[in-house]
């Protein structure tokens, strides 16, 4: 072989790993999504919306915890060691497991109770570090749900509340309605229920306290088994007022609070933002700017509730 041929073949087989490495496509950026279920759909649909189509130009990895806070950390440890490009969290306390587990991987936290008291954040319009998103209040909300329970029921005056102590942001909107409560005239009776503690036992205790009305958070552990509490508090014949508005299409009797879809929707758009380079420090985080009241006339008819006229005037939804 002649030296200029050889050359040139060697020249060849030397660029050829080069021209692969070019042709190879791009890396599609992965989002890490602690403790999937049904409500994560808006998200996904969110970014679908936004151009993104799984499999092509965006891919989910999952970690589950159970909203137990030890699987949990070790969700969000998994997902920082697959080195997901962001993690999306809903809720308090999958939340804190994500910023304990990275300051690196912007995080987008969803539905978050009391960001700034709960110290995931030093500031709303200034989150600063990697992690920004949405909550899912605004100032004295429970207060609100809690003033709407009163005027729908007048003569309500003991009023279970179901929260999750292992929750920071659950634990504040308790102490916020016993703040309230007195001035309403009623009285608060607590009902907690972590992964820890099971609803049976809970709920049994609950009714030896004879409340005469309910209340519960959005918290997520507590939506897996949304069907179970219905199906209680429809047996008990106890009304109940509901953080979320899917709760009352589902049967509930009334809601009053943020909708979780459009904050899910929310949180794509922060995604879609950070992975065009926007850093998560200079997102702030944001509150609704709206609450919506659901009433569901079919569950006050069944309860032998007659719903104010001026409440019913106040709705946004009434379901009949």
């Amino acid at each position: 072989m002649k030296r200029r041929q050889f050359i040139t073949l060697l020249g060849g087989a030397a660029a050829w790993p080069l021209t692969a490495r070019a042709q190879q496509p791009p890396k599609i950026p992965r989002i890490g999504i602690i403790d999937d279920s049904l409500q994560w759909n808006a998200f996904r649909h969110g970014l679908r919306d936004l151009g993104y189509l799984e499999g092509q130009n965006i891919a989910f990895d999952y970690a589950y915890g159970d909203g137990v806070p030890e699987r949990l950390a070790e969700a969000a440890a998994a997902l920082v060691h697959r080195q997901v490009d962001v993690i999306a969290t809903f809720g308090t306390p999958a939340s804190l497991a994500a910023k304990q587990a990275t300051t690196t991987i912007p995080i987008v936290m969803i539905s978050i109770g009391a960001a700034v008291r709960t110290g995931l954040v030093p500031s709303l319009a200034r989150p600063g570090g990697n992690i920004t998103g949405n909550t899912n209040v605004g100032p004295d909300v429970g207060t609100k749900r809690l003033q709407i329970l009163k005027e729908a029921i007048p003569t309500a005056s003991r009023v279970a509340f179901l929260f999750n102590p292992d929750n920071a942001s659950n634990v504040l909107q308790f102490e916020e309605v016993q703040t309230a409560a007195p001035t309403l005239g009623m009285t608060v009776i607590s009902v907690s229920v972590s992964p820890r503690i099971e609803f049976e036992t809970a709920f049994a205790a609950m009714m030896k306290e004879r409340p005469d009305a309910f209340a519960m958070t959005a918290e997520p552990i507590h939506q897996f088994r949304i069907a179970w509490i219905m199906d209680f508090l429809s047996k008990n014949r106890l009304p109940a007022v509901y953080q979320l508005s899917e709760n009352v299409r589902a049967g509930g009797l009334m809601s009053y609070g943020a909708s979780l879809p459009d904050l899910f929707r929310q949180a794509a758009g922060y995604v879609h933002k950070i992975l065009q380079g926007t850093k998560p420090a200079d997102l702030p985080v944001e509150q609704p700017v709206k609450f919506d009241l659901v009433v569901n006339l079919k569950t006050a008819k069944a309860l032998g509730l007659q719903i104010p006229d001026r409440l019913l005037a106040l709705a946004d939804e009434v379901i009949e």
